[in-house]
């Protein structure tokens, strides 16, 4: 019997079998933000340990950041504490550190792969479960917790249980302004929030592979959002042409190229688990309720919660609809808004910034309505005022920030919802007080909040 891609890295990396299910794993690379690290360190000294290979660590400021100014002081004490432990530590262990105000600053999501950091094949982890994005490259990568990351900064390994495997496959195309996001909005609502619980999702099929690597990329950062442990695409000369052109690419590129081509599942290779989509039937997505699972098709109406045959889902709805302030069997296009966040790991790249510019060109934000964009790093930034993606933004009345961070989606920094306000953001999360104590968030694609901006309430592009 074959192996599937997620088989193969995983054997190629493991530094001894357990005699249970749990393997050590050798990790390639160690991603770090200022968030959930702090204790690992202090965890090293209390050791005595240092840091393994901090060649193969890689630091960056992102969750806590401001993104109105990179020379911003950071208000919050805890925040400003984080960051301050963040450059500390790094300093002391030899650490590279991409600071707020730094050019290759950024979500660490966001820089791994625009750094030429991940690549196909490797091992990746990081303190942040959406780090599965990195599996868009063919790579093997998880969200750690902080005893673990203490763990791989001593050892450059990472006890890992055995996880079953789960193919998604995506037959025909994606019909024009649908994006990524969709696809992923509709997957997660159909399968649920933990319809992928303890499998690495393996991505195909022909709408997958017509996908950009950033639309990949939003594929693969909300498959944890279904409960998957990772989610990956196998490389194709998509990956190969997107790695071309980024810094530290290996001299013998020939050479690694083949390497690469042999990341693939074999023919005869049995997942665990199998589900099939068909995108032609696909329709710009946004969520309803408290969390991605809770999604229907713009031209829908909210659902009653008598709809559920099951309990469990019949009371989650009924509190997101008390929580939402929705009434069932409104249209979603009727629902206001009164904020727009457009940013984030799952959407804060050059080409989400580009799909929101091509809606608000020659268009004006509803006064009724705040606008965000905050780009997913500096480069980004740097890119989209080169593009005059900056002047678009502005002639439409939309706050492009300054700095690059997480911003809104985790609001851990001035980037807040007051209590109440609804927003339609690129989020890849929205329970509770995501956004800000008692925020409404409605998970959307960069195109549909543009329009929804312009239009003051949910809206897709066509619309306009």
């Amino acid at each position: 019997m074959g192996s599937t891609m997620a088989q193969k890295i995983w054997a190629e990396h493991v530094v001894r079998r357990g005699s249970s299910e749990e393997d050590l794993l050798y990790v390639d690379l160690h991603l770090l933000h200022e968030v959930n690290t702090p204790q690992a360190f202090d965890g090293l000294r209390a050791a005595g340990r240092t840091v393994r290979r901090p060649d193969l660590t890689v630091g960056t400021e992102d969750h806590n950041t401001p993104t109105v100014s990179a020379t911003r002081v950071i208000l919050d004490p805890a925040a400003r504490r984080q960051t301050e432990l963040m450059r500390a530590n790094c300093a002391e262990f030899d650490i590279p550190l991409h600071r707020l105000g730094d050019d290759r600053q950024g979500i660490v999501h966001v820089i791994g792969p625009e750094l030429g950091l991940t690549r196909p094949g490797m091992t990746i982890v990081c303190c942040d479960s959406h780090t599965t994005t990195q599996g868009a490259f063919g790579a093997l990568a998880f969200g750690i917790g902080t005893s673990q990351v203490e763990h791989v900064l001593a050892t450059q390994t990472l006890p890992m249980s055995r996880l079953r495997d789960m193919a998604v496959t995506v037959t025909g195309r994606m019909p024009f302004g649908c994006t990524a996001k969709d696809l992923v909005l509709a997957l997660i609502a159909r399968i649920g929030t933990a319809g992928a619980q303890g499998h690495l999702v393996e991505f195909r099929g022909e709408a997958v592979r017509a996908l950009s690597m950033e639309g990949r990329m939003t594929l693969c950062n909300m498959a944890v959002e279904a409960g998957a442990r990772a989610g990956m695409v196998a490389p194709d000369e998509t990956t190969f042409e997107y790695l071309r052109r980024r810094p530290g690419m290996p001299s013998d590129w020939d050479a690694e190229v083949a390497y690469w081509r042999t990341l693939t599942t074999d023919v005869d290779a049995v997942f665990d688990k199998e589900v099939v989509l068909d995108a032609n039937s696909l329709r710009p997505h946004v969520s309803w309720g408290t969390n991605p699972g809770q999604s229907v098709p713009i031209d829908a109406r909210v659902p009653h919660p008598r709809e559920f045959a099951d309990g469990q889902e019949r009371a989650a709805a009924e509190r997101a609809l008390e929580y939402m302030d929705l009434v069932p069997g409104t249209a979603l296009r009727d629902v206001a808004v009164d904020a727009v966040f457009i940013g984030s790991c799952t959407n804060g790249r050059i080409e989400d910034l580009r799909a929101a510019a091509e809606v608000l060109r020659g268009r004006k934000v509803a006064d009724s309505v705040e606008m965000i964009i905050v780009p997913g790093s500096a480069a980004v930034r740097r890119q989209a005022c080169e593009e005059g993606l900056d002047e678009v933004f502005a002639a439409a009345g939309a706050d492009f920030r300054a700095a690059a961070g997480c911003s809104m989606c985790a609001a851990l920094n001035e980037d807040r919802l007051r209590p109440g306000q609804r927003a339609a953001s690129t989020n890849n999360r929205n329970y509770e007080g995501r956004q800000g104590k008692g925020s409404r968030t409605h998970i959307v694609s960069p195109p549909v909040a543009a329009a929804t901006a312009v239009r003051g309430r949910i809206s897709s592009p066509a619309d306009l």
